[in-house]
């Protein structure tokens, strides 16, 4: 069995074949956060006792607004297989840069091949043949596709347009196809974002600009696209859920009015509790430390995956004693051969990845397992929050 990464919490797992586990940092987030911590702690008398004072007709510029280095997001938002056994390729971000490196797992050594400040990229996938990396940038509600050179120095776009183009990955044996799943973004008569349609599963040539669709179906989203060299497809269908109506709701009148009071208040406590920290440089609020925080990353994590996060709590708590993942059943793995017969390969999964011998391994977000031949499931590791799974050599 080779050994399988993950991401959880931001952060790069490593089991090894043997059953030892391991995370691993990002080195450019840690000097980010080094740089952080220094800038604070040179501007920390700005902040603090009378250099508070003495500042108090300043900006948050000058200290105030300086943000607590071990408050910062640093997360590894996606990884995917590099140039060579024992190599994989991460997406970072942060919340003032984002960026994607290559690690040698062994040796710990990262190599820096793309950041920008205003480019958010994630879903790797890296053509080794022809030095290229597939992703996704980022931008508010819409997503479309890109290509980066492994040297870092271009990048342009391959579809574009009011859509969220994500998860993309190459087709082994044809030269530049990449297939990835697609959904359509509805806007009202304002231009403002009215919803989004069902994800389909989409193919484009990088050199004709030929797209055809592969697998759709209004009723279901079909996610994280991945195919065999046999022309066999694997993704994620799930149920689509329609947006709900915006339309004069009674109840939700009723509880606003009912928790206006309490909104109200909680507003002036925030007013005050900035007032407090911009001129005595301390909070009326203490924070609710690293729990709060912990959750708060739970959450960011389970919504990049396209999870519902409240319904992914309900469904957990309704079957703790049955199913402990954090994805309903109705989440399948499906493989649709080349024939194009559709089967369900496993349930309640919420990442999967391919092996390159073709060995399949998939999460429920708490764990990681293994099919075996006859398709039976056999768990290789427990954890938790697991957002994303990668076989590497």
């Amino acid at each position: 069995m080779a050994s399988i990464a993950y991401l959880s919490l931001g952060k790069l797992n490593l089991v090894a074949e043997s059953g030892g586990h391991r995370t691993l940092t990002s080195q450019f987030g840690e000097q980010v956060r080094q740089r952080a911590l220094e800038l604070r702690q040179k501007n920390e008398w700005k902040t603090q006792g009378t250099g508070a004072r003495f500042m108090l007709g300043g900006s948050a510029m000058f200290g105030a607004g300086l943000k607590d280095p071990g408050q910062m997001r640093i997360a590894m938002t996606s990884i995917c297989r590099g140039e060579a056994p024992g190599k994989v390729l991460y997406s970072l971000e942060t919340d003032d840069i984002a960026g994607v490196f290559s690690l040698q797992l062994e040796e710990k050594s990262e190599r820096r091949l793309f950041h920008d400040a205003g480019t958010v990229l994630r879903h790797l996938s890296l053509n080794s043949e022809q030095n290229l990396i597939v992703c996704s940038q980022m931008n508010g509600p819409l997503a479309n596709l890109v290509v980066l050179g492994t040297d870092g120095v271009e990048m342009f776009e391959v579809t574009e347009g009011d859509s969220i183009d994500v998860n993309p990955s190459w087709v082994p044996g044809k030269r530049k196809t990449v297939v990835y799943q697609s959904a359509g973004i509805g806007r009202d008569e304002n231009g403002n974002f009215g919803g989004q349609s069902h994800f389909s599963i989409h193919t484009v040539d990088l050199e004709s600009g030929e797209m055809a669709t592969v697998l759709e179906d209004e009723a279901h989203d079909f996610l994280a696209p991945r195919m065999t060299a046999d022309g066999a497809l694997y993704c994620i269908r799930r149920p689509h859920r329609k947006p709900k109506g915006e339309g004069f709701n009674p109840v939700r009148l009723l509880l606003d009015i009912i928790l206006f009071p309490f909104r109200l208040a909680g507003a002036i406590v925030q007013w005050l509790n900035f007032f407090t920290v911009r001129y005595s440089g301390k909070p009326l609020i203490s924070s609710q430390g690293a729990k709060q925080q912990e959750m708060d990353i739970r959450r960011m994590m389970i919504w990049d995956n396209l999870l519902d996060a409240r319904d992914a709590a309900r469904d957990a708590e309704k079957n703790r004693n049955k199913n402990e993942g954090l994805v309903p059943s109705s989440w399948q793995l499906v493989r649709r051969s080349p024939g194009g017969n559709v089967d369900v390969v496993a349930k309640g999964v919420l990442s999967f990845d391919l092996a390159p011998d073709g060995t399949v391994g998939f999460s429920n977000g708490s764990a990681i397992y293994r099919l075996d031949p006859s398709g039976k499931s056999e768990r290789i590791h427990k954890g938790a929050f697991i957002e994303q799974v990668l076989w590497v050599g």
